[in-house]
């Protein structure tokens, strides 16, 4: 629990396939975490980042969303530079970082193999996103990093992914809160240039300006 919504049991078995492989990861790397990476940041939160899922060395090592991986190297410092944290991230859980006015989560709270999630798996924990948009007071902007956080979403806001539809720097009113979304800050994106650190932080000016508005 965190706030007043439920993250998923440790061993939650609502995705046979992704409990079955979270078994095989607690046998092969005991020392990671290998559970549902539960959310992290401020439970006033007005922003709230929707990822993916957790990485195998990242989050399902350390246990917090974007840490111990390249994506959070672009997210965290995002995130301080537009006033959203203290600026302490070390890739570590111990790094003493703190969310001001922000709070990251993803749309499946558990690793997949292969960093690809099934979509009865993102329909599953949708049920986690749907109370955590509820109970969260004070949210007002969704940021949601690549297309599969995107559209589960928009069908938590009960929209239609046919038409709003994911793109870079997208921008959707739905149930009183405004999504925005970004291509992934995953290596992959950034070694390629699909997404530059200007792309990426422009969408997090977007947010802040939004919040101030």
């Amino acid at each position: 629990m965190l706030g007043s919504f439920s993250e998923p049991a440790y061993f939650c078995q609502r995705c046979p396939r992704l409990f079955k492989f979270l078994e095989e990861c607690r046998e092969r790397v005991p020392g990671y975490f290998n559970g549902p990476v539960p959310s992290f940041g401020d439970p006033n939160a007005e922003l709230l980042i929707v990822g993916l899922a957790p990485g195998m060395h990242g989050a399902n090592q350390t246990g917090r969303p974007f840490t111990g991986d390249a994506a959070g190297d672009l997210l965290y410092p995002a995130l301080a530079k537009y006033g959203f944290s203290n600026d302490r991230f070390d890739a570590r859980i111990d790094d003493g970082l703190a969310l001001h006015n922000a709070m990251i989560t993803n749309a499946v709270r558990c690793l997949p193999p292969q960093n690809k999630p099934v979509g009865a798996e993102v329909n599953e924990c949708r049920a986690f996103m749907i109370e955590q948009f509820k109970a969260l007071p004070n949210l007002k902007v969704l940021l949601c990093l690549g297309k599969v956080a995107h559209d589960s979403t928009i069908r938590a806001l009960g929209g239609k992914v046919a038409r709003e539809k994911f793109a870079h720097g997208s921008e959707y009113k739905l149930g009183g809160l405004t999504v925005l979304s970004s291509y992934h800050c995953s290596r992959y994106n950034t070694n390629t240039g699909r997404l530059t650190e200007a792309m990426f932080f422009d969408v997090f000016a977007r947010a802040r300006a939004l919040l101030m508005s």
